[in-house]
């Protein structure tokens, strides 16, 4: 598998530590900046939901990033997650080998 072995982080915490942390804004700040509910945001930092398409077109105009930052760490995030509740049924998993 290609997925890295470092640790799952949820994208709210790079949010939270890279952001909004050294920026000294609140969730409910960025939330009003984004024009989106000020639970939307606090969730996201909290890891209790992922960031959606929408909101990492949010994000990327915000921190002049691009969207697919944001979708990036979400992905990675929830790849990792998965392959560790999968990790015992994906190791029964045969490797398919093309005939030469």
């Amino acid at each position: 598998m290609t997925v890295s072995k470092l640790p799952a982080i949820h994208p709210g915490e790079i949010l939270r530590e890279l952001y909004l942390d050294p920026l000294d804004m609140t969730p409910y700040a960025l939330a009003k900046k984004l024009h989106v509910p000020r639970t939307r945001i606090e969730r996201i930092v909290a890891g209790k939901t992922g960031v959606t398409s929408d909101t990492a077109l949010r994000l990327a105009k915000f921190f002049k990033t691009a969207p697919e930052f944001w979708m990036n760490l979400q992905n990675s995030f929830d790849l990792k997650v998965e392959m560790q509740k999968l990790k015992a049924e994906l190791e029964a998993i045969e490797v398919y080998e093309a005939a030469a």
